[in-house]
């Protein structure tokens, strides 16, 4: 997998290059990540890169010429999908990364300021992606996050074939709880099911804490997910526990 930067920061997009998983699979060549700062596409002594908007207003947005000059030239070396990140794009989703790990490519924008010349979406972005509705300065975190995500899922990155099918999300629902020793910190014990060794009881115990935290902490995620029987008979049975655990606290 190949991920291709248009950035004006590039220092920072490298930095999530540099640690953990995508440190690894780019070690295994598994991973490849690419600059290209749009300053070096200028053609100014002053090396612009942005300028006020027509109609007035506060802020600076990024400018068309160098941009579409970057874009062409990375274009012209790599076939890849251009993704340009904004609060304004389709917020991502599990789903959505999984999509985009199909890809044998893709090219991430990244704006600052108030943002691109609106021409630039019209002429060159196949898609606008939001990793959430808030602002940010610019789009290197959204990147690195799309990096990182992405990677995630590529064949032989995580250390088990099957850390990425158990983590949240990866069936539309929040992972289950998570234990290692010791057994006993501050009096909250490890639940027995998972020291007995039974891996059916453990794989029933999972997915039952899946369904219950999804419903306590992200019911809208629930809703759009159509239960099985013996899935249902879980929460159900989940639900049950957690009321007579309540009213016990209570």
């Amino acid at each position: 997998m190949q991920f291709v930067v248009l950035t004006l920061f590039p220092e920072l997009v490298q930095a999530v290059t540099q640690h953990g998983i995508v440190r690894r699979a780019i070690e295994q060549q598994a991973v490849k990540v690419s600059c290209y700062n749009p300053r070096d596409y200028t053609l100014d002594v002053h090396r612009t890169v942005d300028d006020r908007p027509y109609g007035g207003g506060p802020g600076m947005v990024m400018k068309s010429d160098c941009l579409l000059r970057a874009i062409r030239d990375v274009r012209q070396q790599y076939q890849g999908r251009l993704v340009y990140l904004s609060p304004q794009g389709e917020p991502l989703t599990q789903a959505k990364v999984q999509s985009f790990a199909q890809e044998p490519r893709l090219i991430l924008l990244c704006g600052r300021y108030e943002g691109i010349d609106e021409r630039i979406l019209q002429l060159e972005v196949d898609e606008e992606c939001s990793i959430g509705d808030y602002v940010l300065s610019g789009g290197e975190l959204g990147a690195m996050v799309l990096i990182d995500s992405i990677t995630r899922l590529l064949p032989g990155v995580l250390g088990h074939e099957d850390s990425a099918e158990q983590d949240s999300f990866a069936e539309g629902l929040l992972d289950c709880p998570h234990y290692t020793r010791p057994e006993l910190v501050e009096g909250l014990e490890v639940p027995a099911v998972l020291k007995s060794g039974n891996h059916a009881a453990i794989a029933r115990w999972r997915k039952k804490q899946m369904l219950g935290a999804t419903w306590l902490k992200r019911p809208d995620l629930l809703a759009k997910k159509d239960l099985s029987a013996a899935e249902q008979a879980l929460l159900n049975e989940f639900r049950q526990e957690y009321k007579v655990s309540s009213e016990v606290i209570s």
